[in-house]
């Protein structure tokens, strides 16, 4: 979980710095999914058993879940440039209460007082967060809740694509669908106006996006999510700080209020669907 919070962390301020050194949004996601294919493709010259879960199947299914999840990292990395960075992670974490919302109604799952309240929390979390008619409502908040919806979408369709397809495979697939879509929007003579002082982040882009996942899947593996998913919220201050440091961020105590009704709301959730499964 160390390794996915920094993960998280360094992604963030990596979007933000390419941003500032004029790579536009397209450019930084092709960076994030051309770099994670040629992780994949070194993995499959070294164990070429992979080759078989890189058949194209469930492609309908797949082209979904990638152009769903494309569309809501560009929403999100653009609201990296826009909003503080604690703002951004806060108004992400209402994914769960989407989730719950959709998972009712396209998987037919139960809804319980539990997973009505992460809604509600969620909701709530957002107004303190948003304050509206207190403060001046920034449209960009606007840009986080629906990557948060579509990420939401992105989770329902990946549990029905992992009854059938490995982690490699989806994962694969998502590189090969997102990386078109990238270089679309992207300047062809992009890479030719590198500097030194680009490296960095752009290296922070292409590790952390692999690194970041394949951390939080193997605390999932290693742990109850009752206990990795309340350690992922500490992303929360964590960049709050780092937003201070970097970037002279306020630290709003309305976010990290915001920010805690919702994580309240999750936590109640999770407990009560351990108790449940136990």
């Amino acid at each position: 979980m160390v390794g996915a919070l920094l993960s998280f962390s360094a992604m963030a301020v990596s979007i933000r710095e390419l941003a500032r050194t004029g790579f536009n949004i397209f450019e930084i996601l092709a960076v994030r999914s051309g770099g994670s294919l040629i992780v994949l493709l070194c993995l499959v010259s070294f164990r070429p058993a992979l080759l078989a879960h890189m058949l194209p199947r469930r492609m309908g299914l797949n082209l979904t879940r990638n152009t769903v999840h494309y569309v809501s990292q560009y929403a999100w990395a653009l609201a990296l440039t826009m909003l503080p960075l604690a703002t951004v992670f806060a108004l992400e974490f209402t994914m769960p209460a989407w989730t719950v919302v959709l998972a009712s109604w396209l998987l037919r799952e139960r809804v319980t007082a539990s997973r009505i309240g992460v809604v509600v929390f969620g909701l709530i979390g957002v107004l303190v967060i948003l304050r509206p008619g207190l403060a001046s409502f920034n449209p960009a908040a606007l840009l986080v809740l629906g990557a948060a919806i579509g990420y939401a979408v992105t989770m329902i369709a990946t549990k029905k694509l992992t009854m059938t397809e490995t982690t490699f495979g989806i994962v694969f697939w998502m590189a090969v669908i997102q990386l078109p879509l990238s270089l679309a929007g992207s300047r062809a003579d992009v890479f030719a106006q590198l500097s030194a002082r680009d490296i960095l982040p752009l290296l922070g882009v292409a590790g952390a996006g692999l690194s970041s996942h394949y951390c939080l899947s193997n605390a999932f593996r290693a742990g109850d999510a009752t206990l990795v998913v309340p350690l992922d919220f500490m992303r929360i201050p964590l960049i709050a700080v780092v937003g201070w440091a970097f970037y002279a961020e306020p630290l709003d105590g309305f976010v990290l209020l915001g920010a805690l009704v919702i994580v309240a709301g999750v936590v109640w959730n999770l407990r009560a669907e351990n108790m449940r499964s136990a």
